[in-house]
Order: structure tokens, then sequence, then C-alpha cells
């Protein structure tokens, strides 16, 4: 039983979401669907492709991650099928690919609906999920086409005593999520005492392990699950409370 994964702008109250379910389990009634997200940012392919990158790691290999977002109707839409890591990604041609992956798989096949009306792409979709079922190659559904649509985000910028990172991703519970890894921080930190700075509050001296660690109120920073730097607030919505955004700077000095 395959499992394909979802990750979509469509939200929950209409029936888009329904109606591609539908679809899947017409092709492949013993498909395993799983909701990533139906609530990424209406046509935001970075934070689609930040959650999923983020995530299709904790699914069997095999796995089918499609990514609906921002995906175009017109006669020049194309698909992208790709295996990376045991994994089989589909996603439109509008950069998310390439969001997905620091390095981009050796071998990146184009799909071309056969119209692009809302009913084709879900046909689509399932087609997809049905021929990895039945354990066919990914080359039997595209042209092998490595010209795809690129989109580049901003990385973090490293001086011998200094990160300059950015808000990358505001979570449920408003967690400022910030594009400094923990490699990146102890590779430059190399142990040494830091401050923390962002629009203009106190700084931030030291790490936490857990949200707790900090009174209920106070602002901490710590590296989550993903090994992504975060600014909260026990018990607090940080991105509220601190005025943090997507693309805010923070920056780091090590003494």
């Amino acid at each position: 039983m395959p499992i394909v994964t979802l990750t979509s702008d469509f939200g929950l109250q209409d029936y888009y979401v329904a109606i591609l379910k539908g679809a899947i389990l017409c092709e492949s009634p013993t498909a395993q669907i799983i909701d990533i997200t139906h609530h990424v940012p209406q046509h935001d392919i970075v934070q689609a492709a930040f959650i999923l990158k983020n995530a299709y790691a904790s699914f069997p290999a095999g796995s089918l991650h499609i990514v609906s977002v921002n995906t175009q109707y017109s006669k020049d839409s194309s698909f992208l099928i790709a295996q990376y890591e045991g994994h089989y990604f589909l996603v439109p041609d509008n950069g998310t690919m390439t969001l997905l992956f620091k390095v981009l798989p050796e071998q990146i096949f184009r799909i071309v609906p056969e119209d692009t009306s809302e009913k084709s792409l879900n046909k689509l979709y399932a087609k997809v999920a049905k021929h990895l079922q039945e354990d066919q190659p990914i080359a039997a559904l595209g042209v092998a086409d490595n010209s795809i649509e690129q989109r580049i985000t901003l990385q973090a910028v490293i001086s011998p005593s200094q990160i300059r990172g950015s808000v990358i991703h505001i979570d449920n519970y408003g967690n400022a999520i910030v594009n400094i890894t923990k490699a990146l921080f102890e590779k430059v930190g190399a142990g040494r005492n830091f401050r923390l700075f962002f629009r203009r509050h106190d700084p931030i001296l030291k790490l936490s392990e857990h949200y707790h660690d900090v009174p209920i109120g106070e602002q901490l920073c710590l590296f989550n699950a993903a090994n992504y730097l975060e600014i909260a607030i026990n018990m607090g919505r940080a991105a509220d409370l601190l005025g943090l955004k997507i693309d805010d700077t923070v920056q780091i000095d090590f003494e």
C-alpha cells in the first residue's frame, strides 16, 4: 500500500482536498493518504517547501509527496517528478523543486497534464500514485528535463564573529524560526558566548533546551527538532508579542 502525502494551500473549508483524495483513491483504493498541511499561505511555495523538507524524512522510503501550491492553470503548466533519498516528489514547475533540496536530484522528469482543468490535474496526481503503486519507473511518466524553474531563498551571512539570518517561518504556536542551523551556529560560534539581536528588543544571551527553561512569558531561543534556531516565549506567541515577521533580520554576535 503506497503512502501519499499532500501539501497544499487549499485550506479545509472547501471541497478541494476531498476531490483530490477521491481521485487518488479511485485509482489506488489501498493508498494511505497523509495530510502534511493544507494551510500553506496562498501561493507561498517557500513555506510549502520548508514544511515538506522538514517532514518527508519521517515517512517510509517509497512514499510519494505531492505539493499543490501556486499551481498555474494554463497551457504552459507542467509538473516535475523526481526521486530523492528513496522518496518521490511530485511538484509544479514553479521553483518548488529547487527550494526542497540543496542539491537537485540527478534525474528530473517533466509531466504535462492532458489539459489544464482542475479535474485533469487531480487525475494526474492519481495516475502518478497508481504508477508508483505498480512499481513502475518514474521515467515512464514524463521526459527527462533538468532545465526547471529556479527559486533561491536567502541564506544566512557569516563572518568570523557574526551570523546574520532571517525569519523564514512562523509556526502555529507563534514561534519564529530562523534560517540559522545548529551546525552553522556551532561552526561559527565555536563555543563562545553570544548575543542574539532582533527588532530592537533586549538580546537573548543563552540557548535553552526546553521552552520551560525560562519563566512563563519570558523570551528564549533554542534549536528545534529540525535543528533550526527558534525564537519563542514560554507559553506565549513570540511572533505577536515581539513583532516578528517573516524576513525580519536576526543577528548573532559572538564574543
